[in-house]
């Protein structure tokens, strides 16, 4: 028997749930550090490509991953061993991992970072491995930093006899201060003359404010607002600079209220909406729709001595059922308060709700942009 149903309706507590973590108290001061970023102080991704030694019979299966053995062939050879042609060498401690790193802003040589390393191939764990020194480089091709050392596996895992049990993931782990910082990248911040600062979300409210604020604290004329994201800032003498930038980001800012909108995951059904979204008057009917299958097996036997064979069929029997559907009226709403209410009158589940809102976006009963992700 196949039994097929739609969602339930009768989930009201999961709606109130979902809503109750959207209420968004009203617009207060932020810092500028949390609204608004400097053009130029950002960080910058590394990778590189090495090798793992010192597995405990846990690295990559040769061959099945070439590339591991080719690696380790080269590394060799540079350290002056030459490995015979058509030798198939039968690794188990050894693994081809991706290495990844940050490298912060205004780091210089010789400090250090923490790298990501990765399983490429297909080793078991690589837990009480070894990483041997990595090249890390950047967009440009130009190496930045080098890592080397032994990493830390936050997984633990254990098979015999065909069973496994495992917790967290074994081949990825993380080395602390694990690269040593071999070349910078200039971040000439204000060498123009000016500061560029460039706002998290584009607003024309909150960049006007935030200029404001700024003319306010250093004087008039110190910022201009070239458009609803872009600050531009006068800069002191060299020497003032980062005090002037310390100052500059403390500085509090109420920003504007964000416009109405709603976010649905059509994955997972999650619904996300502001404080601004607003409902008006309608009336919206939700029911469930169940669809039953039941499936029995017929046998037909033939009589004595005919010759026949047993036969068994298949009959299925199949009911749609149409769940009720009353038409629930739902008030227009002042408050992401009354509009929780109003949705949870219905009765569905935030599955449901998803169609429930597009079908009031396109009647116009939403105010609000409705964004699917």
């Amino acid at each position: 028997m196949t039994h097929l149903q739609a969602p339930p309706t009768s989930n009201r507590w999961r709606i109130a749930a979902l809503c109750a973590l959207l209420f968004i108290a009203p617009a207060h001061a932020e810092r500028l550090k949390e609204l608004a970023s400097i053009q130029g102080v950002r960080d910058n991704p590394l990778i590189g490509y090495g090798l793992m030694v010192g597995l405990d019979g846990t690295g990559d299966q040769t061959m099945q991953t070439p590339f591991t053995t080719q690696s380790l062939n080269n590394m060799l050879q540079q350290l002056g061993i030459t490995i015979p042609q058509g030798v198939n060498m039968q690794l188990k401690n050894v693994a081809a991992v991706m290495v990844t790193a940050t490298l912060p802003s205004f780091a210089r040589p010789g400090q250090n970072i923490d790298v990501t390393v990765s399983s490429m191939g297909n080793a078991k764990s690589l837990r009480g491995g070894t990483l041997l020194m990595t090249p890390l480089k950047g967009v440009d091709g130009a190496t930045y930093a080098v890592a080397q050392g032994n990493m830390v596996v936050g997984g633990a895992g254990a098979s015999a006899n065909g069973s496994k049990v495992q917790v967290n993931q074994l081949s990825s782990g993380r080395i602390p201060a694990g690269a040593l910082v071999e070349r910078t990248v200039e971040a000439p911040v204000g060498a123009e003359g000016s500061f560029t600062i460039e706002l998290n979300r584009s607003d024309f409210g909150t960049a006007q404010r935030a200029t404001d604020a700024i003319n306010r604290q250093f004087g008039a004329g110190t910022a201009e607002a070239m458009d609803a994201r872009v600050i531009r800032v006068q800069a002191p003498e060299p020497q003032r600079r980062v005090g002037f930038l310390a100052q500059l980001q403390e500085l509090e800012v109420t920003p504007t209220q964000a416009g109405a909108r709603v976010v649905v995951n059509a994955r997972t059904g999650s619904v996300v909406m502001n404080q601004a979204v607003r409902v008006k008057d309608c009336a919206i009917a939700h029911g469930n729709l169940s669809v039953v299958i039941n499936t029995e097996p017929v046998i037909s036997q033939p009589g004595a001595f005919s010759g026949g064979s047993t036969v068994v069929a298949q009959t299925s029997q199949i009911s749609v059922n149409q769940g009720g559907g009353a038409i629930q009226m739902v008030r227009g709403g002042a408050s992401l308060a009354d509009v929780v209410k109003g949705l949870n009158s219905l009765g569905a589940n935030p599955q449901d709700l998803v169609s429930i809102l597009q079908a009031m976006k396109s009647a116009g009963a939403l105010s609000a942009e409705l964004e699917i992700i």
